[in-house]
């Protein structure tokens, strides 16, 4: 789990305030509710992350027999009623039943992410990842939710991303797609675009055009470590710069910080699945603007502002 503070100054006549706000994002890999202790316990694990302003939580999953069939997203919108929510699953499939009088009672059982914040989640849309089938190991389908989440500052696109616990090769097509769909969004846009012709049919609701900035933020279960190949491919390499800042690539908000790439690795070793068998590290990006990036700590290990250069500032 990583927390962080990050403000996105839009155009020069922000406020010194509105540059200084200091929002927290927490990403957590929840395992379907149990912790390493063995214990279900959903309320500890929203007690874990309720001052969160933004939360990307993954292995979110309803109606398994795991976790008591539980509908976890519900149960969790409800630890945590100052959030919006969204949810977004990779796997689908029938849970439904009747009931003693033979009534149908239709439901899905689904596992995959889920977004949270205390400011509106303007649109949601969510992304199922290539995937690769196995013949020895468990592999299953992984997702990004994405949704834009306005800010102090404007808003601005966050992921909540799993990618694959198998191997390199399947998380590199991965992110070749998010990269892809990264670079089209300012062609792309969002859920809808253009002038509605048929107003008396309200296509649009009556609201404006939804925002999709190139801003984003990408959070989650990344399955692969600093140095790895995966890595680089988010962030680029050089010999010369720790962070190459290439306008296309994403910078790791810890190194920004100041801190080194592997100082928050959040999990060694084994999951129950048995599939990880190297560090798992959590991390958070976000696209770099034009112009270099100033970083400034605030005191606390994981917690930062980032000021992108607007031209304006004169330290």
């Amino acid at each position: 789990m990583l927390r962080f503070g990050l403000c996105w100054p839009h155009s020069h006549e922000e406020t010194p305030q509105q540059l200084e706000k200091t929002m927290k994002f927490v990403s957590y890999n929840i395992q379907y509710g149990f912790g390493l202790d063995g214990r279900y316990d959903l309320e500890r694990l929203a007690a874990a992350v309720e001052d969160a302003d933004v939360i990307a939580l993954q292995e979110v999953e309803r109606h398994w027999l795991r976790s008591g069939e539980d509908d976890q997203p519900a149960i969790l919108s409800s630890l945590l009623p100052d959030h919006y929510w969204v949810f977004g699953p990779g796997m689908d499939f029938d849970a439904s039943y009747r009931d003693e009088a033979g009534k149908l009672i239709n439901r899905r059982r689904q596992f995959g992410s889920m977004l949270l914040s205390r400011t509106p989640i303007r649109w949601s849309r969510l992304h199922r990842l290539p995937m690769r089938a196995t013949v020895g190991a468990l592999n299953t389908q992984n997702q990004a939710l994405e949704g834009l989440i306005e800010t102090p500052s404007g808003p601005v696109r966050v992921l909540s991303l799993h990618l694959s616990h198998i191997g390199d090769q399947e998380r590199l097509e991965q992110l070749e797609m998010l990269h892809a769909h990264h670079q089209r969004v300012p062609f792309e846009g969002g859920p809808w675009s253009g002038i509605d012709e048929e107003p008396e049919r309200s296509w649009t609701n009556g609201e404006d055009e939804p925002a999709c900035p190139i801003s984003a933020i990408w959070m989650g279960d990344f399955n692969s470590q600093p140095g790895s190949v995966e890595y680089q491919r988010m962030t680029g390499t050089s010999p010369y710069y720790t962070v190459p800042g290439y306008r296309e690539l994403f910078v790791d908000s810890t190194v920004a910080a100041g801190h080194a790439p592997d100082a928050f690795i959040s999990h060694t070793g084994n999951d129950d699945d048995g599939g990880h068998t190297q560090p798992t590290s959590r991390f958070l990006f976000r696209q770099l603007r034009p112009g270099s990036t100033r970083k400034r700590n605030v005191g606390r290990p994981g917690e930062h502002r980032l000021r992108p250069q607007t031209g304006m500032d004169g330290d």
